[in-house]
């Protein structure tokens, strides 16, 4: 293998791990906000049943008042129904006494309803409550983690765009800068690309006899004809004890 290659596959296997790093440091972030997002929405419906058991218990407050102002009137309607002069108006204070009893009637149905839809709201809302909680020591948790996963891979980025830096230096400047435009070109960051069976593994376009000579002799840099990629025959271990015997 040319020596420009097989420092330049270095600097592609640490320029493939930062592109790595970078995309799960960008990742991560995002990640975060969509558990944000999932416990606001979360606690959004929490409030909207406070609200609802809230709005139950107005609504009962309401007609309980109703109830009172029934009976008053009923309780002054009767007074005034004693001093009645003519059978007329006895019954007339007899129907609006009549009328506000409906009222009251309706009014505690109404309230019996409302007090039956009460028990499953506060039923929801403890056990939202409950939920909600758990969640938010969960949500806590994993951006703790989030954050301690960016430290480090921050950390190892770091460590890894020095080692790129020192591994750039011992490419060509010529096949360095051959590296750079390929693996910006291409969108898997790979420039550079093995040889097997005699096809580019990038491209599957099949090397001619003598371009593959080439490849395998090591001597010089050589690109596929088709997608342009550095080629490299991988230098395989020798299986010292089988050859000795055969």
């Amino acid at each position: 293998m040319h020596p420009d290659i097989s420092n330049a596959l270095v600097v592609q296997e640490l320029d493939l791990h930062i592109a790595g790093l970078q995309r799960e440091i960008a990742l991560l972030p995002r990640q975060v906000a969509e558990i944000e997002r999932q416990l606001e929405a979360h606690t959004r419906q929490l409030e909207q049943e406070k609200a609802s058991m809230s709005a139950n218990a107005r609504d009962r407050k309401t007609l309980d008042g109703e109830i009172q102002v029934h009976r008053q009137k009923i309780s002054k309607l009767k007074d005034q129904m004693m001093q009645a002069k003519t059978n007329e108006q006895y019954r007339a204070f007899q129907h609006e006494i009549e009328f506000c009893e409906k009222a009251i009637g309706g009014c505690e149905d109404r309230i019996l309803e409302l007090m039956l839809a009460a028990e499953p709201l506060e039923a929801n809302v403890k056990k939202a409550e409950a939920a909600l909680a758990e969640e938010r020591k969960a949500v806590e948790k994993q951006k703790s983690e989030a954050r301690a996963r960016t430290a480090e891979d921050e950390a190892a980025l770091k460590r890894a765009l020095g080692e790129r830096e020192d591994a750039a230096k011992q490419v060509s400047a010529q096949v360095l800068a051959a590296y750079e435009r390929l693996r910006t070109r291409n969108k898997d960051g790979v420039a550079i690309a093995e040889v097997v069976d005699g096809q580019c593994a990038a491209c599957h376009m099949v090397l001619r006899p003598q371009l593959l000579v080439e490849v395998r002799s090591g001597e010089s840099v050589v690109a596929c004809e088709n997608c342009r990629r550095l080629l490299y025959l991988p230098i395989r271990p020798v299986d010292i004890a089988a050859e000795m015997q055969t």
